[in-house]
C-alpha cells in the first residue's frame, strides 16, 4: 500500500463525511459557550486578508495612505478580536472540562496554536515600523537575551522578524487550526457537565 492510499485509508476510517460537513448539530451546541471558537476563526480569516494586502503594498502605504490606515486599523483591531475571541474560548473550555472523553489532543492542539499566536502578535507588534514598535523591539530584545533565546532570534532584526510574522507563523498557524479542527469535526462538540446524579448520555 503506497502513502497516498494509506492517506485515503486514514481519512475514510477517521472522518466520514457527515464529520466534515455535518447537516445536524446537537441542540447544546446553541449555547454561547461554543460561540468564541467560531469569532476567533472569524478574526484570523480577516487577519489573514487584511495582513496580505499590507505585505503586498507595504509600509510606506499603510501609513501614508488614508485607505492603507484603515486596512492597518482592520488588522490591528482583528487581533483584539481574535485574542479576546481566544482567551474566552480557552476559559469556557476550562469550566467545561474540554480534555474529558479522550479529547486531550484537541486540548494540547488548541494550547500549542495559542501559544505561536501570541508570538505572531509579539512579531506583528515588532513590525508596525514606527517608534512604538522600536519601544517594544528593545524591551523584547532584553526578554530574548534574559530567557536563552537572543542568539536564536533579535527583536529589533526587521528582516528576521517579517520573515517569521509573514511566512514562519501564519503556516504553522494555519496548519494547527487545521488539525485543530479536523479533530473537533471527528470527536465531535464537547458536551456540556452532566448535572450530579444525572446520566451522562
Amino acid at each position: 500500500m503506497n502513502l497516498t492510499q494509506k492517506i485515503q485509508q486514514g481519512i475514510r476510517e477517521n472522518l466520514t463525511l457527515e464529520d466534515l460537513l455535518p447537516t445536524r448539530m446537537p441542540v447544546y451546541v446553541n449555547s454561547l459557550a461554543y460561540l468564541f471558537g467560531v469569532s476567533a476563526l472569524s478574526s484570523l480569516v480577516v487577519l489573514a486578508l487584511s495582513g496580505v494586502i499590507m505585505a503586498i503594498f507595504g509600509p510606506t502605504w499603510y501609513h501614508d495612505s488614508s485607505t492603507g490606515h484603515f486596512i492597518n486599523s482592520v488588522h490591528f483591531w482583528g487581533v483584539q478580536l481574535l485574542f479576546f475571541s481566544l482567551l474566552a474560548h480557552v476559559l469556557t473550555k476550562i469550566f467545561m472540562s474540554a480534555w474529558r472523553d479522550g479529547r486531550w489532543k484537541t486540548w494540547f492542539v488548541g494550547t500549542i496554536t495559542f501559544v505561536i499566536a501570541a508570538l505572531a502578535a509579539l512579531t506583528g507588534f515588532l513590525a508596525q515600523t514606527n517608534w512604538d514598535s522600536q519601544w517594544i523591539a528593545v524591551q523584547a530584545k532584553d526578554l530574548m537575551n534574559a530567557v536563552g533565546l537572543g542568539a536564536l532570534f533579535n527583536p529589533m532584526n526587521i528582516g528576521q522578524v517579517l520573515s517569521i510574522h509573514l511566512i514562519v507563523l501564519p503556516l504553522l498557524i494555519a496548519a494547527l487550526v487545521g488539525i485543530h479542527l479536523l479533530l473537533v469535526r471527528r470527536e465531535g462538540p464537547v458536551k456540556p457537565i452532566p448535572e450530579q446524579g444525572a446520566s451522562d448520555e
